[in-house]
């Protein structure tokens, strides 16, 4: 008799999932608590990519910065390749993770995604310098989460969690801010 198999992922991510079916939830799911030193590493790369891409005005890397976004946002870091690299990578070099929250994260990814959808059609459009605002806008923000520490989406996330916009329930920890460090 084999040994049941005990899985780490919370019952209710499971139990919807219809019997020989693809969980989808599971397959969108993004971590949470995330490593905050892997999410300001990869900060840091988007920030060289979207610098890159900003001084050679090249319209693959704003598609390619997309991309990344809409795939971390999507489904965590597992498919990304920025982040597998801070990840599995850089990140473990640093030693201990610091633990973070995971929702506020996944909303600054959406900004992202956001940002640089618009950057990628206004550029194609032969609207580039609006395209480059964003990307200037995108770098700033980057930067701060790569350098500082200060993750401006996340921020933007506890505003909207405050003011009743976005449920308590969606971060916990987030809302309990009894939970927060001083």
């Amino acid at each position: 008799m084999s040994k049941p198999s005990v899985s780490l992922a919370p019952a209710r991510q499971t139990a919807n999932a219809p019997a020989g079916g693809v969980d989808w939830r599971r397959v969108f799911a993004f971590p949470n608590p995330v490593n905050e030193y892997a999410a300001r590493i990869t900060a840091g790369l988007v920030v060289i990519l979207a610098v890159t891409t900003l001084l050679t005005s090249w319209g693959g890397g704003l598609v390619a910065l997309a991309a990344g976004f809409w795939l971390r946002v999507l489904f965590g870091p597992r498919i990304s390749p920025l982040a597998l690299l801070s990840v599995k990578v850089l990140a473990p070099r640093i030693g201990r993770a610091k633990l973070v929250p995971g929702p506020p994260k996944r909303f600054a990814q959406g900004i992202g995604a956001a940002l640089t959808s618009a950057a990628v059609v206004l550029f194609f459009t032969g609207l580039q310098p609006a395209a480059w605002v964003l990307l200037a806008l995108l770098i700033v923000a980057a930067s701060l989460e790569s350098l500082a520490g200060f993750c401006l989406g996340c921020a933007i996330f506890g505003f909207l969690q405050r003011r009743g916009l976005i449920p308590a329930d969606v971060c916990e920890a987030c809302a309990d801010i009894s939970v927060r460090r001083s």
